[in-house]
């Protein structure tokens, strides 16, 4: 592909997105799928041109007066200070020639004067809500969250060790490192390609899980021989990791609405070794009672926007409400599933309050007989070793802090 037709792959790829609820990575090997012709330096080329949009789509949808993709992509061009006009010549594959509106913006304009939330690159409507989560923090915090996501991998130690796993690594060519505060959490950079296709994780050695996740788990203290509900199990990422944690042994139960994210389990526990894990899908988990009920609630995803930017831009109000909705309604099929002296750990892969502590607040006001236990003391109980971050009352953990995503963990249990 020449690099205007290039140009013109990411304006078409960002015109589907408009209107597509897919992933981004997943709309984008779909599209090149259909496009043999495009070769790997294509596809790398294509696709960190529309990443690079959504990260930063704020400023340039304000610099050229417009959230078209083809003004979008252009202001792609011009921060890496291209020739934009020898892409938009109208010829072959490219894109067609400049506008006079466009090449008026190709001036290079003052960002001293853009909104806060233009320069945070993030919805105006959120302005209020990350104010109350990070106060005079939040253009520091925003600005973590335009950096590219390192790899993240939890090592299963129902089949190897983190020391070992890293030795494989490190002599298979891979920058690999242990993390500070998970002890089964590997890290590499976010260039990294080729894990899936490695011995290890074909073995079942690990799975790829951001290390703010593994404290959550860590923080739920699942214990072996035990009765587990991982509440909104999804494709099943954390029941995993919380059979591990039960070494494989007593019953743990996932559920979750969508049967089909559920049918991806069997496959990823066949391969970790895992042999506890029952699927439930449906409305409602099953009407038994838990020591554990593990809730990772659906959410904005607001912590992971460096891994999936284009989530910042389909987030509205009316989706936010929906949420807390249903936020709501899981922890109370949680509170009610949750057996004499047994804990609700309550996740979010969110940095949004409404998502979290205001959840919190309105569970207790339903729910008087629970209480939150800091997530700081359970730390010190269990492991001894340097917390993370963020840990107090509630696990509050952002990408401006050693890389982790952003992430929120309450754990509760009732007070008699």
């Amino acid at each position: 592909m020449t690099p205007a037709a290039r140009t013109q792959a990411a304006i078409d790829i960002l015109d589907g997105l408009a209107v597509s609820r897919l992933p981004a990575d997943r709309f984008i090997r779909e599209f090149f799928r259909a496009r043999r012709y495009a070769g790997s330096k294509d596809r790398a080329a294509v696709s960190e041109r529309v990443y690079d949009v959504f990260r930063h789509r704020a400023s340039f949808a304000w610099r050229m007066g417009s959230e078209a993709p083809r003004a979008l992509v252009i202001a792609s061009l011009l921060k890496e200070g291209a020739d934009v006009s020898s892409l938009f010549t109208g010829d072959g594959y490219g894109p067609a020639l400049l506008t006079d509106e466009e090449r008026a913006r190709t001036i290079v304009a003052p960002t001293d004067q853009a909104a806060p939330h233009i320069k945070g690159e993030y919805p105006e409507f959120l302005q209020s809500e990350l104010t109350r989560a990070f106060d005079e923090d939040v253009a520091l915090e925003m600005g973590a969250m335009l950096e590219r996501a390192p790899v993240d991998l939890r090592v299963n130690t129902l089949k190897a060790t983190r020391d070992g796993v890293l030795d494989v690594l490190r002599s298979e060519g891979f920058e690999a490192e242990a993390t500070r505060y998970s002890p089964t959490t590997i890290r590499l950079p976010a260039t990294t390609r080729g894990l899936e296709q490695s011995k290890l994780f074909l073995d079942g050695a690990f799975e790829f899980q951001d290390e703010a996740a593994q404290v959550a788990v860590l923080l739920a203290q699942a214990k072996p021989n035990s009765r587990v509900l991982d509440l909104a199990a999804g494709a099943g990422g954390k029941s995993l990791a919380l059979a591990a944690a039960m070494n494989n042994s007593g019953e743990l139960t996932a559920h979750d609405i969508d049967e089909g994210r559920l049918r991806q389990i069997a496959p990823r526990a066949q391969r970790a070794g895992v042999t506890i894990i029952q699927t439930h899908a449906g409305q409602k988990p099953p009407g038994r009672p838990y020591d554990l009920v593990l809730l990772d609630a659906p959410c904005s995803g607001s912590g992971t926007w460096r891994r999936s930017p284009e989530n910042k831009w389909r987030l509205t109000p009316e989706r936010l409400d929906q949420l807390n909705a249903l936020q709501d309604m899981l922890l109370d099929q949680a509170a009610a599933r949750a057996a004499g002296k047994a804990r609700i750990v309550y996740a979010t892969c969110s940095i949004l309050p409404r998502e979290n502590e205001d959840r919190i607040a309105a569970f207790l006001e339903r729910h008087p007989a629970f209480k939150v236990i800091p997530a700081a003391d359970i730390w010190r109980e269990s492991t001894g070793s340097r917390p993370p971050p963020g840990l107090g009352e509630f696990l509050k953990v952002t990408p401006l802090v050693d890389a982790m995503d952003g992430f929120f963990t309450a754990i509760l249990a009732r007070s008699a």
